[in-house]
C-alpha cells in the first residue's frame, strides 16, 4: 500500500477470539430468547413472504444529507438508502457489497487498505469519499478506512452523492457513506445469523434488544466471520461487538452510552501482476505475499449522547466520543510478472504501524420557529497519531509465477517510530430548512473548519506547525409539483485535503485544502399505490488546487491543478406486479483533468482520472411465490484507466449474483446465495502500474436467519 499503515494489538482479555465469541453468543442467545418468549408469548402469525421495503427511502428522514433531519423527498441532493431487508435479500453482508450496488459507486480499495475506498462522481479515494456512522465521521488511521466492514447491526446504509462539507467537513467531494445503527427497544427481541459456504466460509451474528427497569433499554450486536479464501494466504477473519445502553426518564430527555470493539484480519492480498496491462487468468488464484505477512485492524470506540427537548421549539444535543485505532501491515506489496521466464519479481517489503487516539465533542441546538427549522452546532476533536515504518522498504526476491514459494518477510531496514502528529479541529455550522410555502423549501447552510497540525520527528527531519481552514456553504431549493413529486436544484462548495492531514509532511506543509464546487438539479417521485420510487439527477463538480507540477520545473510539486466531472444518475425501485420487484440504477460520468502535470513534465490535461469508470449500472429482479423468493442481480462497470496517463486499461465487466430465499415460518428464513455465477475474471481496481486487484470468483453460501 504505498501509503502509511499501523498497529498495536489489543490485550487478549479485552477482546476474545471474535468468531468464537460470536459463536458462543449465538448458541446461548436462543436460551435467553426462549425465556423471553415464555414471559411474552407471541401471537400466532400466518406465514407470508418477506415484506417489501420502502424502495429508495424518499419518505425516510435522514441526518446524512442535512442536520435538520428533513425527509429525503425534500432534500435538494441525491441521497439513496439501502435498508436492511434489501441487504438481506441480496446477501450483502459486507459493507462494500451494499455500497457498490448503490448508484454510481465503485470499490477501489485493496484488502490491505481496508477496502472502504470508493470512486463516486469522478472522484476517488478516502480523501474524496467519506465514511460515517450515525452522522459522525469515523476516526481513521491516515487514509485507511476499515470500519464498518460488515452490515450486521445496521438498519440501513445511506449514500449521499455530492460535496457534503456542510455536514461532515472536508474530504467528501464525491460522496459520503453513512451507516445507521439499529436502535434499542424496550420490547425484547433477538435475531441470529448462521452461514456456511465454499472456501471454508462461516459467519455468525447475534442481535438482541430489550428493556431494563422502567426507563432503560439496551441493544447488543455481535458478529464474527471466517474464510480460508479462494487463493493462497486467503484466510480472513474478524469480529465485532456493538452495544448501546439508553436511559430515557421521560419523552423529553434521553441519554445513550455506546461501546464497540472490532478486530479485522483481512486477506493478505495486494493484487495480481499483469502482462502488458492485461489480466493473466492463469494467475488468478495465486498470491505472492510472504507466508508471515500481516494485515490487522483493531478499533475501540466509546460514545456518550444526550438529547433534551427543552421547549416545544428548542432541542439540545451533545455527543462526546473516544476512538482508538491500531493498524499493522507487514507485506510484500509490489509484483512484476515476467511471462518468458515464468517468474514474478517481488519488491516493496513494507512494515507499517499506525496508532491513533481521537477524542471529540459535538454540541448542537435545533430550533423550530415558524417556517424555519434551524440547527446550530460546534464540533471539536483532537487526534494523536504515531507512524512507524521500515522506510526505505528494502527487500527483493523472485518466485515462480504458478507455484510460488512464499518465503518469509525479510527487510534490511528496521521498523521504527518515525513521527508523531497532533491535530485539533474546530468547526462551527449553521443550517436552515425554510418552508417558504406549502410546496417550496429552501435549504441553506454554512460551515467553517479550522485544523491545527503539529508534527514532531522521532529520528530525523524538521518539526513544523500548520493551520488549515475552509469555509463550506450550500444553497438548495425544492419544489413539490405534487405531494409525491418534487424537483430540486442546489449549488454548494466544500473542500478536500490534498493528502491525509495526519501524515502531512515537510514537502506538502505549504499546501492548502482543495476546493470543490457543485451544481445539481434533479427530480424525485413516489409512484402511487405503492408501485415504487424513482429519481434522476444531473450535476457538475469542479475541483481546484489539486497537486500538480511546476510547468517550468517539473521536479517541484505545486498546487494549481484542476479537474471536473459531470454526469447523469438514474435510480428506481418498481413493483410492476404483486409478485415482482425491480431495482435498478445507472450512472454516466464524464470526468477529466483540466490542468495536471505529473513527474517528468507529462501533461495529463483532458485525461480521465484513474479508477473512474464512465458508466456503472446495477439491476436486480425479485420474484416472490408464497414463502419463496428468487432474486437475480447483475452489475456492470465500464472501462477504467489504471493510471492518470490513461495507458493502463481495466476492461469493463458484468458480474451476476443470485439468491433463493425460503421463509420457513415467521421466525426462520433460509437463503442460498450465489456470487459471480459465471465465474467472471475481472479487475476491481488497479494497484500501481502493473498490478490489478481481482474480484472474487464464483462462490456459494447457505445462510439461516432466526428471530425470537
Amino acid at each position: 500500500m504505498k501509503s502509511p499503515k499501523s498497529s498495536a494489538a489489543l490485550p487478549a482479555e479485552f477482546f476474545p477470539r471474535p468468531l468464537s465469541y460470536a459463536l458462543a453468543a449465538a448458541l446461548f442467545a436462543p436460551l435467553g430468547a426462549a425465556e423471553a418468549l415464555a414471559q411474552n408469548v407471541l401471537p400466532a402469525v400466518e406465514v407470508t413472504a418477506e415484506a417489501i421495503d420502502e424502495g429508495l427511502g424518499l419518505a425516510q428522514r435522514s441526518s446524512s444529507g442535512s442536520r435538520t433531519g428533513i425527509a429525503t423527498q425534500d432534500l435538494p441532493a441525491s441521497l439513496e438508502q439501502v435498508d436492511e431487508q434489501t441487504q438481506k435479500q441480496r446477501g450483502d453482508y459486507d459493507v462494500v457489497d451494499a455500497i457498490t450496488r448503490s448508484t454510481g459507486l465503485t470499490a477501489i480499495g485493496t484488502g490491505g487498505n481496508g477496502g472502504l475506498a470508493f470512486s463516486a462522481r469522478g472522484f476517488a479515494g478516502v480523501n474524496s469519499v467519506g465514511v460515517a456512522e450515525d452522522g459522525l465521521r469515523l476516526g481513521v488511521a491516515a487514509g485507511s478506512v476499515t470500519y464498518p466492514s460488515d452490515t450486521w447491526g445496521y438498519e440501513r446504509i445511506e449514500v449521499l452523492r455530492r460535496p457534503a462539507s456542510i455536514v461532515y467537513g472536508s474530504g467528501t467531494a464525491g460522496a459520503t457513506i453513512n451507516a445507521v445503527r439499529k436502535q434499542p427497544s424496550r420490547e425484547r427481541s433477538s435475531e441470529v445469523l448462521l452461514g456456511i459456504g465454499e472456501h471454508g466460509t462461516a459467519r455468525v451474528g447475534l442481535g438482541t434488544t430489550g428493556g431494563i427497569g422502567e426507563t432503560a433499554s439496551y441493544r447488543v450486536d455481535v458478529y464474527g466471520h471466517y474464510t480460508d479464501g479462494e487463493r493462497d494466504l486467503g484466510r480472513a477473519k474478524g469480529g465485532k461487538l456493538m452495544s448501546t445502553l439508553r436511559l430515557q426518564p421521560d419523552s423529553d430527555l434521553r441519554f445513550e452510552l455506546l461501546a464497540d470493539i472490532s478486530d479485522q484480519q483481512p486477506e493478505r492480498y495486494w493484487g495480481t501482476p499483469t502482462a502488458n496491462g492485461r489480466v493473466v487468468e492463469s494467475l488468478r488464484d495465486e498470491n505472492y505475499n510472504a507466508s508471515d505477512s500481516i494485515i490487522r485492524y483493531e478499533d475501540r470506540r466509546l460514545r456518550a449522547r444526550a438529547e433534551w427537548k427543552a421547549t416545544a421549539g428548542l432541542t439540545l444535543r451533545n455527543e462526546a466520543y473516544y476512538f482508538k485505532a491500531d493498524r499493522h501491515w507487514k507485506n510484500i506489496e509490489s509484483y512484476s510478472y515476467d511471462p518468458l521466464a515464468g517468474t514474478v519479481d517481488r519488491s516493496d517489503y513494507l512494515e507499517i504501524r499506525h496508532d491513533l487516539e481521537q477524542i471529540g465533542n459535538r454540541l448542537e441546538a435545533a430550533i423550530q420557529a415558524d417556517a424555519h427549522n434551524l440547527v446550530f452546532g460546534w464540533e471539536v476533536s483532537s487526534a494523536s497519531f504515531t507512524h512507524s515504518n521500515n522506510s526505505p522498504y528494502g527487500g527483493a526476491s523472485t518466485v515462480s509465477a504458478t507455484n510460488p514459494v512464499h518465503g518469509t518477510w525479510a527487510s534490511p531496514d528496521p521498523t521504527l517510530p518515525k513521527f508523531d502528529t497532533d491535530t485539533t479541529q474546530h468547526a462551527l455550522y449553521l443550517e436552515d430548512a425554510w418552508q417558504l410555502a406549502d410546496d417550496w423549501l429552501l435549504l441553506a447552510g454554512i460551515r467553517r473548519d479550522v485544523y491545527d497540525v503539529s508534527r514532531t520527528e522521532r529520528i530525523a527531519g524538521t518539526p513544523f506547525d500548520k493551520t488549515l481552514g475552509s469555509t463550506a456553504w450550500r444553497l438548495g431549493l425544492t419544489h413539490h409539483l405534487t405531494a409525491a413529486t418534487s424537483v430540486y436544484g442546489q449549488v454548494s462548495q466544500g473542500s478536500d485535503p490534498v493528502t491525509s492531514i495526519l501524515t502531512l509532511n515537510l514537502a506538502n506543509r505549504n499546501f492548502d485544502l482543495t476546493s470543490a464546487r457543485q451544481a445539481e438539479a434533479g427530480i424525485k417521485q413516489r409512484i402511487g399505490n405503492g408501485l415504487g420510487e424513482w429519481t434522476a439527477a444531473a450535476y457538475r463538480i469542479e475541483k481546484d488546487d489539486i497537486i500538480t507540477r511546476d510547468p517550468v520545473t517539473p521536479s517541484i510539486s505545486v498546487q494549481g491543478g484542476s479537474q471536473h466531472s459531470q454526469g447523469l444518475e438514474l435510480s428506481a425501485v418498481i413493483t410492476p406486479a404483486p409478485r415482482w420487484r425491480l431495482e435498478g440504477n445507472y450512472a454516466l460520468v464524464d470526468a477529466k483533468f483540466d490542468e495536471l502535470i505529473e513527474a517528468g513534465g507529462a501533461n495529463r490535461a483532458g485525461n480521465r482520472p484513474s479508477n473512474v469508470p464512465r458508466q456503472v449500472a446495477n439491476l436486480w429482479a425479485h420474484y416472490r411465490l408464497d414463502s419463496w423468493q428468487l432474486s437475480l442481480g447483475g452489475r456492470y462497470v465500464g472501462e477504467r484507466f489504471g493510471d492518470n496517463a490513461n495507458t493502463v486499461t481495466l476492461p469493463s465487466y458484468v458480474a451476476m449474483d443470485a439468491a433463493l430465499s425460503w421463509q420457513v415460518d415467521p421466525r426462520t428464513t433460509l437463503r442460498m446465495l450465489g456470487r459471480n455465477l459465471t465465474d467472471k475474471v475481472y479487475a476491481d481496481a488497479a494497484y500501481g502500474g502493473n498490478q490489478y486487484v481481482l474480484g472474487e470468483g464464483r462462490r456459494m453460501e447457505l445462510v439461516a436467519e432466526f428471530k425470537f
